[in-house]
């Protein structure tokens, strides 16, 4: 199985608690994924609940034409303040493992991401790598950068 590495850098001028307060609460993630995606959380989440490891977070997503599918995650190690980590259980991809770093700098918090990931299928599953699935995780990586820097303006 192929695997593929996406690594993300933001600075964002928020205090630390700030920017964990928001990024671990499961229901913050609609508000920084593209809305083509129609991501909805599904679990039993409120706008109070905070990540801890062995969390269950459930979604409804559309990443291919408009088609609902189920995923799931678990969010497996969490370091309050400085990093947590999601893997799915169920969902469209073979591997998702999902690093969120935080470090306060100067004015902010600059936040860096590091996702592994592989497409089921063998070489179907690497042809539609090549084909849509790379572009798409970089659109929405691209397109949550744009709303964190609506949401929170940028570190200058």
């Amino acid at each position: 199985m192929k695997t593929y590495l996406v690594k993300t850098e933001q600075a964002i001028p928020i205090s630390l608690a700030e920017a964990w307060d928001f990024f671990s609460s499961p229901l913050n993630l609609t508000k920084i994924t593209p809305k083509e995606m129609s991501i909805i959380v599904t679990s039993n989440q409120t706008t109070e609940t905070k990540i801890y490891p062995g969390m269950i977070i459930t979604y409804k997503i559309s990443p291919l034409l408009g088609i609902k599918i189920n995923w799931m995650t678990e969010i497996i190690h969490v370091k309050e303040g400085e990093y947590f980590v999601d893997e799915q259980r169920f969902g469209p991809y073979a591997l998702w493992h999902h690093q969120h770093h935080f470090k306060e700098v100067k004015g902010g918090v600059i936040m860096n991401d590091i996702l592994n990931y592989a497409i089921p299928y063998g070489l179907i599953g690497r042809l539609s790598n090549t084909v849509f699935v790379e572009k798409q995780i970089k659109e929405i990586f691209d397109y949550r950068e744009k709303a964190i820097k609506e949401l929170f303006g940028e570190l200058s």
